[in-house]
């Protein structure tokens, strides 16, 4: 039987950082003492006794196993998914060639062009179906990594999927659990809450009366997906370089990683298991600021999950928040030291954090939803992901490098000294606000081939950590604006020290107890030097608008 890490904690708790409620209370659930879960839940899980949970581990190592075999280019693709494909996204850059690029070359402006081939792409995305509209999805979360242009337009596909009908997921649910649904619903809400590209979640209430939500699969979206992952593979080596978007990534590896993301999220079966390993890590580490609904005992299958029902404010509704009372200072921080705990120290953690998955209760405490995306690190990659962040917090780039290397993202025959002198890595940073933008240009440029030339790669779990990351920084512009970035990155790092530093000298041989945060490396980061101390993340944003629209009128004078 599949069971979460149970790791211990090793230090007297410290005063934590954000705001926690006390697990194990007089009159809380039993199982409290296993997960961080809402301290009044419809039911109580026993970790020992939950049927659909036996054989996880094999089924996650079989799901990952398939992933090669069904993205590799076969010698007869499916004609008619390519076919179809290949028609609507030639048609969306053949518009994009003739319309938009010819327009914003007339009059000197780039951003007629990504927003119009953005524009094209989601509308084709659309047209494609489920396969599509879930990669479109997870580019949009990629803030940061893709041009603002195709994120802002694919946000668009997050609520724009239409639902299956009320008889397509009524058919789903009796046949996944094998009964009429009056067996098991007293109502059963045929309006969805929510529609996904995989999924559709409805409010239900159980025979035995607590409220639930149910998620439910849409019908032959399985074989859906291994055929468009099937037609992506064949279509995937012809984009490399020829369209703005794809320049920006191999296409064949963005291919490989989106089956790595999906394939998961096609058994509910692995989810309810992913929520309850992250419960745990939260639980053992004492992070009761978070927590997950739990998945029900019994009615957990390949297409249905139903699970406890959460409320709360949603994750943007910064004003109601605030007007409850919620310190949204101490939300934000919460997810970050939870976020954090669980990738360097257990090794498990949300892998698909967006507004659409949070949702902040009246006390405070932050639901975290939809766990079908979850970054996991064996061990080794575990100690790999702690000597990145702890070589950062030291200022140690060769260090930093070694971590990459070890977790995939370099090859293991690096010389990671001559990677070091190459990108100027030991060298002091420099304010890019004072770099001319041609300057500022060509560095990115010249280190993004340096990169490749190396032969850099995105690994799926560095992705996740990345994108979450992404989505981190644009909460805090939310709900920490005025938040001064390097004394909260000093407390979290003090956090760390005095919560785990002992768990993690032993694990790494480096102790953060003998080596405090050095915010040099913090600086060279966010690009301002030594004599700045202090730095606000609405200061951060500010640079970085200054340093976008600067990049953009260079970009306009040189095409004129």
């Amino acid at each position: 039987m599949s069971s979460a890490p149970r790791p211990t904690v090793d230090e007297a708790e410290p005063s934590l950082p954000h705001p926690t409620s006390a697990a194990e209370a007089p009159g809380d659930p039993a199982d409290l003492v296993f997960g961080a879960f809402s301290s009044s839940g419809p039911w109580v899980l026993d970790p020992d006794d939950l049927p659909w949970r036996a054989g996880a581990d094999a089924l996650r190592a079989k799901v990952a196993a398939q992933v090669p075999v069904v993205v590799r280019r076969r010698r007869v693709p499916p004609l008619a998914r390519v076919a179809r494909t290949g028609v609507d996204l030639g048609s969306a850059m053949a518009g994009w060639w003739l319309v938009e690029r010819s327009r914003a070359r007339r009059q000197g402006r780039p951003e007629i062009s990504r927003a119009g081939a953005s524009r094209r792409l989601r509308r084709a995305f659309e047209r494609l179906g489920p396969t599509y509209i879930k990669l479109g999805q997870i580019i949009s979360s990629g803030e940061g990594l893709f041009p603002p242009e195709l994120v802002a337009e694919l946000r668009l596909l997050r609520d724009r999927v239409p639902p299956e009908t009320y008889e397509d997921v009524r058919a789903v649910v009796e046949s996944d659990l094998g009964r009429p649904l009056e067996e098991v619903f007293t109502t059963f809400d045929p309006e969805p809450l929510a529609a996904a590209s995989i999924a559709q979640v409805h409010a239900a209430t159980l025979s035995s009366g607590e409220e639930v939500v149910v998620k439910v699969q849409r019908p032959q979206v399985a074989a859906t997906v291994r055929e468009d992952l099937a037609a992506m593979s064949w279509i995937a080596p012809a984009l490399i370089g020829r369209i703005p978007v794809a320049a920006l990534a191999n296409p064949p590896a963005l291919v490989e990683l989106f089956a790595e993301t999906v394939s998961e999220e096609l058994d509910f079966r692995l989810e309810a298991d992913n929520m309850l390993d992250v419960a745990h890590v939260l639980a053992v580490t004492g992070q009761r600021s978070v927590v997950v609904p739990r998945p029900h005992p019994r009615l957990v299958t390949r297409r249905v999950l139903v699970m406890e029902r959460l409320d709360g404010y949603s994750f943007d509704d910064v004003d109601g928040m605030r007007a409850a009372g919620i310190d949204t200072e101490a939300v934000v921080r919460a997810l970050i030291v939870s976020f954090l705990e669980g990738a360097t120290l257990h090794g498990v953690f949300h892998g698909d954090l967006h507004g659409g998955n949070l949702l902040v209760q009246p006390d405070g405490r932050v639901a975290l939803l939809d766990y079908g995306i979850t970054g996991r690190l064996d061990e080794p990659r575990r100690l790999a992901f702690l000597r990145m962040l702890m070589a950062g917090s030291l200022n140690d780039a060769r260090m930093q490098l070694a971590a990459l290397r070890d977790l995939g993202a370099l090859p293991p025959d690096t010389d990671l000294d001559a990677v070091v002198a190459d990108l100027g890595l030991d060298q002091a940073p420099q304010d890019p606000t004072t770099m001319a933008p041609e300057d500022l240009l060509r560095e990115v440029r010249e280190v993004t081939r340096r990169l490749l030339s190396y032969g850099a790669r995105f690994p799926k779990v560095l992705m996740l950590f990345v994108k979450d990351l992404l989505f981190i920084d644009g909460a805090l512009a939310t709900l920490a604006p005025d938040i001064d970035l390097f004394a909260e990155i000093t407390q979290i790092a003090t956090y760390f020290t005095l919560r785990h530093g002992s768990r993690i000298a032993g694990d790494i041989g480096i102790d953060p107890r003998d080596n405090p945060v050095d915010l040099e490396g913090v600086r060279a980061a966010v690009g301002v030097t030594s004599d700045v101390d202090h730095l606000t993340y609405r200061e951060l944003r500010a640079r970085r608008e200054l340093i976008r629209r600067r990049m953009e009128d260079h970009r306009r004078r040189a095409r004129r």
